[in-house]
């Protein structure tokens, strides 16, 4: 009866492209709307899509470098114009497209003077480049530039660590996301007596892949999520029987361990040791900014269900602050 009922109040929706454009070639935009929807609903798919749009789609990025002339990542090169952290982050805005599993190499070997760009990267056969004019380095004497890369697709975000260098290579942070914003508005009008709403999309790429695209690969993703909700009425769940015992996730373990720091710490300490010494990494940082969470003291006043309420915050974020808390136990 349940199923029913949803398949006839959704078979009225329709979907639409009201304007879709390309500024440049690192950067599409597609604005679309879905209607008619009932009063909430717009809300409830809006916030849905947009955490699908910028977590849940793959993207492709380099990941790593490699060059026997580079001493570490902030030294420089004779002949080279930037410095070796300056051309790893160069690396970093590449804008690749692909379909690859794992991981694949990718080399460049230019002789200068002259200017590297993305064009002379040497790809593996399912990797293309979007923008073949991306700045890399200007090499100012007659040297030969050789770098080996790695090319990994993946979803959401890699920030580098420490102890992530080995072989002589540097790690780079890999922004997987295609997605570069996305948003929602809701249009809210009168039909008859019913109140219906209009949801507004609005999607930036990076240009490998369109809006449209974007839009498909999250609606695709969100529901192979909710598949097994469908089978919920085929399963007998018995929470007493040992079989279907169900085991909480780690992160619920957040607020205990917590508690377990504060023990030793008295308040007044925690007021003066302020987040900005937590090495945390950059977004993470400033999504607890944005929150007004300024010292260790606002942190532990805050469970694990506070900060997954954080925009852009998630389960991943949660345990990474977990273990820099452990490391961090030494704070006075």
């Amino acid at each position: 009866m349940v199923r029913e009922k949803v398949t006839v109040s959704t078979r009225t929706l329709q979907w639409k492209c009201v304007e879709s454009r390309a500024d440049s070639k690192r950067l599409y935009y597609g604005r679309f709307i879905l209607s008619p929807l009932m009063k909430g609903q717009a809300d409830t798919i809006g916030i849905a899509m947009r955490r699908a749009l910028l977590g849940e789609i793959e993207g492709t990025c380099i990941t790593r470098a490699k060059s026997e002339k580079i001493p570490h990542e902030y030294s420089t090169i004779v002949g080279i114009q930037e410095s070796v952290h300056e051309i790893l982050m160069n690396l970093k805005e590449i804008v690749l497209r692909s379909n690859l599993y794992g991981t694949r190499n990718a080399s460049i070997c230019v002789k200068g003077p002259g200017y590297v760009t993305a064009q002379d990267i040497i790809l593996p056969p399912s990797v293309e480049i979007v923008d073949n004019t991306q700045h890399i380095a200007n090499l100012t004497e007659p040297i030969n530039l050789c770098i080996g890369l790695q090319i990994e697709r993946n979803r959401g975000y890699r920030i580098k660590m420490p102890n992530n260098f080995q072989d002589g290579s540097y790690p780079i942070d890999a922004v997987f996301m295609p997605v570069r914003n996305a948003n929602h508005n809701i249009h809210s009008y009168v039909n008859g007596n019913e109140k219906q709403e209009i949801l507004f999309l609005e999607i930036w790429t990076n240009g490998s892949l369109t809006p449209k695209e974007a839009l498909y690969e999250a609606s695709r993703n969100l529901i192979d999520l909710f598949i097994p909700f469908l089978h919920a009425e085929e399963e007998n769940f018995n929470l007493e029987n040992n079989h279907h015992k169900v085991t909480l996730p780690l992160f619920f373990t957040f607020h205990d361990r917590l508690a377990k720091l504060r023990k030793n710490k008295k308040e007044i300490a925690l007021k003066y040791i302020f987040i900005d010494q937590l090495e945390l990494p950059p977004r993470i940082y400033n999504c607890l900014k944005r929150s007004n969470i300024h010292t260790l003291l606002d942190l532990l006043n805050n469970s694990q269900e506070d900060l997954m309420k954080i925009e852009h915050f998630c389960i991943e974020d949660v345990k990474h602050i977990l273990d820099i808390l452990e490391i961090e136990k030494h704070f006075a």
